[in-house]
């Protein structure tokens, strides 16, 4: 679990190409050992915080409506 205060951002997994300037920024988290993958399946979407790049299996419209959610379910 990530706090929703930490997340700076969720990208679309299949957005990011090698042509993308995400995919440099992922590879640099990953050789400075700040990338995570959550789980052994596919990855659908990373979300990125200050400390760390996590690899969520989740979609990142899923992502979204849990945080929506969260935020709601706090009021």
């Amino acid at each position: 679990m990530i706090r929703i205060g930490e997340v700076i951002a969720i990208i679309d997994a299949q957005s990011s190409n090698a042509a993308d300037p995400y995919f440099s920024f992922l590879d640099i988290a990953n050789k400075k050992g700040r990338f995570e993958q959550i789980s052994s399946d596919e990855i659908k979407a990373y979300v990125i915080t200050d400390q760390k790049i996590y690899g969520s299996p989740i979609s990142s419209l899923t992502l979204l409506k849990r945080a929506e959610q969260s935020q709601y379910d706090r009021k």
